[in-house]
């Protein structure tokens, strides 16, 4: 999909699960879970995958968990510098309605949101009016990525339903 302009009446939403974490600590809290080297690389090669396309973001809602800001250091270091990192422990685990009520604060035109499954990839199926066709869509895999616009002047305007699904990409089809 070709890179299009985000103009004063569109908004972009880059939406991601965070990338592959480790199971090596059983005892561990899932809050404090790490990327393991498979989502390390995974995170970077989204951030190539971003920076490539012109996706950045002026703002990134983060959940607090250890893998989904591993997951944004690595996307980072692909990026102009300049994207305002807002950590939302409302994230973690977030439902879709939370989902929603965190973006209608956002302030930037482009804004990324990192957080976690099951509610992430609900939140995917609902914020657009037509789901992409690929097939990972649905079950929206360690480090998926949507990019949707929509035609809203204000994030506080958002709803259910409004986006178009302008890109979708796994770290699976990025792995050199």
């Amino acid at each position: 999909m070709a890179y299009e302009a985000v103009s004063q009446m569109t908004k972009r939403l880059i939406l991601i699960r965070h990338a592959k974490s480790s199971w090596d600590d059983p005892l561990m809290s899932d809050h404090d879970r790490p990327l393991n080297a498979r989502g390390r690389q995974a995170a970077a090669d989204l951030g190539q995958w971003l920076a490539s396309r012109g996706y950045v973001p002026g703002e990134v809602l983060c959940s607090d968990a250890t893998r989904t800001l591993e997951t944004w250091t690595g996307i980072a270091g692909a990026l102009p510098e300049g994207p305002t990192l807002v950590l939302k422990p409302a994230l973690y685990h977030a439902s879709p309605d939370v989902m929603l009520a965190v973006l209608r604060h956002a302030q930037a035109d482009c804004v990324m949101m990192i957080g976690h499954n099951p509610g992430i990839g609900e939140f995917a199926e609902r914020i657009v009016a037509q789901m992409p066709g690929h097939p990972a869509y649905r079950r929206y895999p360690t480090g998926a990525t949507l990019v949707a616009s929509f035609e809203i002047d204000h994030w506080q305007d958002v709803a259910f339903g409004q986006g178009a699904a302008r890109d979708f990409i796994v770290p699976r089809e990025l792995a050199a």
